[in-house]
């Protein structure tokens, strides 16, 4: 049976109209929807083109400041060579270890095994990481061996890594430390010519970009942003074989004496390049932080000392070249002093009459005194001062001390006759040996350079056949009669000059010396000038003259030199009145007749004549 609805008709009415008012409000509600969706859709759509087209370069940079790493590459620092391509100071790889301390310290227990692979105590590591928490880089342990890198990297410890370095190493040790220094652990020159050249032999670092993990580990290199540059190679004038037998002999002598301390020159006369320069007490530069500071100190060139008769040469030199004595100029000594103010300068001995070449060959106070009175302040002034007293050498050494020469103004009445023969200017011993070689280069003074073929033109200071007058006299010394036979070479001519200077104290001069030997040889045609000093010798042992201390020195190394250079001896004669009395002393000894051995005296014999009468 059909149901009536029975509700009026108004009601009916507005059920419908409720159904419809319904059906509006869920259109609305769902077009509501749409619209903050497709509004979100628009929003996210122009995030996306803000991320990737308008701000495309910021938010790259954001992400690549995350994982994106431009590192260093290391590059090698130039070799140093000696003049014959020997290796002197040369650079080998190692590695550093670092360690990222956010990510490092999230593994604490991993601390204790990585200090012990390191060698250090675990409180140290962990104040260390602590300390730099706030960062992504700290270097745990610098310039190791490779192998030893490799084992801490083995432990596989989250934040821990190593980057290549290069390490400087001196293969002839403490042989050369002063003149060549050493640099820092980042590999720049501290001292020495690591210093003075520094610009030339460190190499660029190169760049390179990577992609680092969030453990700090590279996963993959991006760009090669830049090349490393390695650094030049520097050839040095240094002879390494000379340097060894110059370095051996003043260890000797400073251990045989006694010394305090000691150092040695030799040039190559003709271009003023120092063929070898020691000092001691020295160091090892492969272990620099175990040696005393006062160790480095390159003692040739940067300490000034008064030179004493080693100044006497020079005197006669200026004499001579002013005119006011000849070779053959008497000078009467006696009574072995003179009157120098308040003050008096004395000889050793009472050596009366000298002639100019007298005055060198027995180290006379008196007789230079009396040189130097002859020459105006002026001349003695100008003199010296041509000769580089007073003045750096310019050899471009760091710390290179410049003397101590005051100007004419500023001298007593005594400054001049002391000077005369060695006190009251100070020099260093690269000085000694810049004016001797000018005496044996004919007069012609160069720069001492330790760079082998660096232009170095001369410039005359001497006229050549005065140059040739001073050396025969000073070859005087090492002959009997002179103050320095301990100093004679068989089968050369030897010119040289002993000094025995009194080091200054408080008020005065002590009893405590430095004896030097300043040389040249062969006579006819220098090859070598060479300066040792030798500073406070005990007298107990072998005296403090230096004739005695510092002469044999000088032979030893010379001879050594002479032989590796196949320098031709110019005293032939010598040699074969040796031989002859060898082969004699041989032949009695086995019961024969000694032969009778002529010693013809060869063409290669001395060219020059003997001054002031001395045969």
């Amino acid at each position: 049976m059909k149901r009536v609805d029975k509700r009026p008709r108004w009601f009916a009415w507005g059920a419908r109209r409720e159904r419809g008012n319904a059906q509006s409000d869920l259109r609305k509600r769902l077009l509501l929807v749409c619209s903050f969706l497709g509004l979100a859709s628009v929003g996210l759509l122009a995030r996306a083109l803000n991320l990737q087209v308008i701000n495309h370069a910021f938010y790259q940079e954001q992400g690549d400041a995350r994982f994106l790493r431009d590192l260093p590459i290391a590059t090698s620092r130039g070799m140093i060579t000696d003049r014959n391509g020997e290796p002197l100071a040369i650079s080998s790889p190692v590695e550093s270890i670092w360690a990222n301390p956010r990510e490092l310290l999230k593994s604490p227990a991993r601390l204790p095994a990585l200090a012990q692979a390191l060698g250090m105590p675990q409180d140290e590591l962990a104040q260390r990481l602590s300390t730099r928490a706030g960062k992504e880089f700290v270097y745990l342990k610098r310039r190791i061996n490779p192998d030893e890198a490799a084992r801490i990297l083995a432990l596989e410890i989250p934040g821990v890594a190593s980057q290549r370095e290069y390490r400087r190493f001196y293969p002839q040790g403490e042989m050369l430390a002063q003149v060549l220094g050493f640099t820092s652990i980042d590999d720049r020159g501290q001292e020495g010519l690591e210093l003075a050249f520094d610009d030339w032999l460190s190499g660029t670092p190169g760049v390179k970009r990577v992609i680092r993990d969030n453990k700090g580990r590279i996963v993959e290199n991006v760009d090669l942003v830049r090349a490393a540059q390695p650094g030049r190679e520097l050839t040095l004038s240094i002879d390494r074989r000379i340097q060894y037998l110059t370095h051996r002999e003043l260890r000797n002598a400073i251990s045989e004496t006694g010394a305090a301390s000691g150092s040695a020159v030799v040039l190559d006369v003709a271009t003023g390049e120092v063929l070898a320069m020691t000092n001691f007490p020295t160091f090892n530069p492969n272990a620099v932080g175990s040696s005393p500071r006062d160790a480095h100190r390159n003692r040739a060139v940067t300490d000034l000392l008064e030179p004493g008769s080693t100044m006497k040469p020079i005197t006669v030199a200026a004499g001579l070249e002013a005119g006011v004595i000849t070779p053959q100029t008497l000078f009467n000594t006696s009574p072995g002093w003179i009157a120098n103010g308040k003050y008096r300068t004395t000889d050793t001995h009472n050596y009366g009459v000298l002639d100019t070449t007298g005055i060198i060959r027995k180290s006379s106070n008196v007789g230079a005194s009396l040189v130097a009175k002859r020459l105006t302040d002026a001349q003695f002034n100008n003199f010296l001062r041509r000769f580089g007293y007073g003045s750096s050498t310019h050899s471009g050494f760091p710390g290179e001390a410049a003397g101590l020469f005051p100007q004419p103004d500023r001298w007593s009445g005594t400054s001049k006759q002391t000077m005369s023969y060695g006190y009251g200017l100070s020099v260093t011993p690269l000085q000694i040996a810049t004016a001797y070689a000018a005496l044996g280069n004919g007069g012609l003074l160069h720069q001492p350079s330790f760079v082998k073929d660096q232009h170095n033109p001369p410039k005359r200071v001497l006229d050549e056949n005065i140059a040739h007058e001073v050396l025969r006299m000073m070859q005087t010394v090492t002959e009997p009669g002179g103050t320095a036979t301990q100093a004679a070479i068989l089968g050369y001519h030897v010119a040289g000059k002993t000094g025995t200077s009194r080091k200054a104290s408080a008020g005065g001069y002590s009893r405590r010396y430095i004896g030097y030997f300043a040389g040249l040889v062969p006579v006819d045609h220098p090859r070598f000038a060479m300066v040792v000093a030798v500073n406070d010798p005990d007298p107990s042992r072998k005296g403090y003259y230096g004739g005695v201390v510092a002469g044999p020195v000088f032979r030893s190394t010379m001879e050594g030199a002479l032989r590796l250079m196949d320098v031709a001896p110019d005293n032939l004669d010598a040699w074969l009145a040796v031989q002859d009395a060898a082969e004699a002393k041989r032949a009695k000894a086995a019961g024969h007749a000694a032969p009778q051995l002529a010693s013809v005296a060869p063409a290669a014999t001395s060219k020059l004549p003997a001054p002031g009468g001395v045969q």
